[in-house]
């Protein structure tokens, strides 16, 4: 019941700031984390001992989080430095908390690199040379992060507060009803008959399911209980099953709207509206699901895949009815943001009344209460859950942020970015990618493109990216690591709901995935992918080239029986891709 209690306040609170009006940042983001922490260290599975340690780090960071936002307006007028050892303590206990809720939610990377730049920010004053910094006296270092809006209650967490969690409310709204089952009936209603059919619908139902839930993991968890069993059964190699869901999957984080809270974070580190990033961001992820498609035609010639049996696709009765329970809410957002101009805040809300009445309403057409509180209890459990996981990140990456800001520590990152690139674009393009890699394998996807485009997107703008294009490909490459090895977390689900081994799997998912690694560049090499919304003929031109590219890439890497044949394809495709380049190289 506590947990029942706990779960609609947190909902009815972030519902109610978007009515409300404003509302003080020093107020909405500390209740923001005290109503996350109970989820993340009361109500867990933990042993004894991690709850009694967790009973004692809630009560003590909602205490502390409930005192900075009784006492903001006093705050503001200390400008971020801290008053006495009551004070230092508050801010003592907040940074602890935040690190130890993170560590909790996502194990330790993200939290153990913001400990070092806490740490930085403390004694790099000690370091020689250019990296080193001055040094900040600590009541103004510890109040800056913990008592004023250039730390953990920074413009990140706003972020989090005020459209993330929206969304992911909406998604848990969606997901608690039967818009889950909805995916996969149009999907399988609409490829289950082509060759290949049952991948296919993985492809489909992932990126619909996934651009609500913005997580891979989740995506998998969810979709491929149906479509691996599906897979298997028509004769999919087990490698091959697991690899599609693990790339389809991973593909709903560049899918719009939602793109796992990444284009929310967007918003506020580029200033570039949220419509305009969806705009920017659709044709680039549609490209990612064509060169999905086309390499599952080509395993399918291979393994003779047939489509899905008349038996396994449903009617088209079922289909109308079910799709209906995402396609309802979906609509009211789109009217909300497109038609109506509203914000993408109230748009979602819109959407969220619109499922919550279909919560109401079942595929079989009987009224049954029960059945509809098991579902609003579980759309506000796991909405709480997902906003708590999701703001202990951001909170902590905050940190992060905070710490490069008071030290300058980014400034320099940038400029060593620069030297080591000989100032020139494309060797920072790679270098930004393998940091993107090498972190992504650590931190989750948004905290990886957080912290990379933190201390790479002004290098890059330095030499002369559009903001927009140098987060989009610093996001892309964050992703990377959910299909790439060693540390690869779709594959490893995949390859363990289909007892595969994983090394296997992830070598597939890598030739089918092949466009996460090379749309990122022609976003560089041919910006225009990205302008459907003020110029969709060249926008639709360079689709059709990359599309090309792509499709003869994966060819050659899937399709190609030959060696001479594959490095002809392969060559032909790269030429294809990045042809504006070589002929501006060449004019210049």
């Amino acid at each position: 019941m506590a947990m029942i209690v706990c779960a609609v306040c947190l909902v009815a609170f972030h519902l109610a700031l978007i009515f409300w009006g404003l509302v003080p940042n020093l107020v909405s983001r500390p209740l923001h984390l005290a109503l996350a922490l109970p989820w993340i260290f009361l109500f867990t599975k933990d042993g004894s001992r991690a709850r009694a340690s967790g009973v004692v780090l809630c009560v003590a960071g909602v205490a502390a989080s409930l005192w900075v936002a009784w006492q903001h307006s006093a705050l503001g007028d200390q400008y971020g430095i801290l008053e006495g050892d009551f004070q230092v303590v508050i801010a003592a206990v907040l940074l602890i908390v935040v690190l130890e809720a993170a560590r909790r939610s996502i194990g330790w990377p993200l939290p153990m690199v913001a400990l070092l730049a806490l740490l930085y920010g403390l004694f790099g004053q000690y370091i020689p040379g250019e990296f080193g910094h001055s040094g900040t006296p600590l009541a103004s270092y510890l109040g800056t992060l913990t008592i004023a809006e250039g730390g953990i209650w920074g413009s990140l967490t706003g972020v989090s507060v005020s459209v993330v969690a929206i969304f992911v409310i909406f998604g848990a709204v969606l997901n608690a009803g039967e818009a889950g089952q909805g995916f996969m009936n149009i999907a399988s209603a609409a490829a289950g008959r082509l060759k290949g059919g049952a991948g296919k619908v993985s492809v489909i139902s992932s990126a619909l399911f996934g651009s609500i839930s913005g997580s891979a993991s989740a995506n998998v968890a969810s979709t491929g209980a149906i479509t691996l069993p599906a897979m298997t059964r028509l004769g999919y190699p087990k490698r091959l099953a697991a690899a599609i869901e693990a790339v389809a999957s991973s593909g709903g984080q560049i899918m719009p709207p939602l793109m796992g809270a990444g284009a929310f974070v967007m918003v506020e580190l580029t200033g570039v509206p949220y419509t305009a990033i969806m705009a920017a961001a659709l044709l680039p992820a549609l490209l990612y699901f064509f060169a999905v498609w086309i390499g599952i035609n080509a395993y399918a010639g291979r393994y003779e895949l047939a489509g899905l049996a008349v038996e396994d696709r449903p009617n088209l009765r079922l289909v109308l009815i079910t799709s209906a329970f995402f396609a309802i809410p979906f609509a009211a957002l789109i009217w909300g943001m497109f038609v109506a101009n509203l914000t993408p805040q109230y748009a979602a809300s819109l959407a969220i009344l619109v499922g919550f009445v279909m919560l109401f309403f079942h595929a079989d057409g009987r009224f049954d209460l029960a059945r509809t509180v098991v579902r609003l209890e579980n759309a506000v459990v796991n909405a709480a859950r997902q906003v708590s996981m999701i703001a202990a990140i951001i909170i902590c990456a905050s940190i992060i942020i905070g710490v490069l800001s008071i030290t300058g520590l980014g400034v320099k990152i940038t400029s060593l970015i620069l030297s080591a690139s000989g100032g020139l674009l494309w060797p920072s393009l790679f270098l930004t990618a393998l940091a993107c890699l090498v972190l992504g394998m650590e931190v989750p996807t948004t905290a990886a493109y957080v912290i990379c485009v933190s201390v790479a997107g002004p290098a890059l703008s330095k030499l002369g990216l559009e903001p927009l294009q140098a987060h989009l490909f610093v996001f892309w490459f964050a992703l990377l690591s959910t299909i790439t090895p060693p540390v690869c977390g779709a594959v490893f689900i995949a390859a363990g709901m289909i007892g595969e081994n994983w090394l296997k799997v992830a070598l597939t998912a890598m030739s089918l995935g092949v466009g996460l690694y090379i749309i990122p560049l022609t976003m560089i090499a041919n910006p225009s992918i990205m302008s459907i919304a003020t110029d969709p003929v060249y926008a639709l031109l360079a689709m059709i080239q990359i599309g090309l590219g792509l499709a003869l890439i994966s060819y050659a890497l899937i399709g190609a029986y030959s060696h001479l044949l594959r490095l002809g394809l392969g060559l032909s495709g790269l030429l294809v891709l990045f042809a504006p380049v070589l002929l501006g190289a060449l004019s210049y």
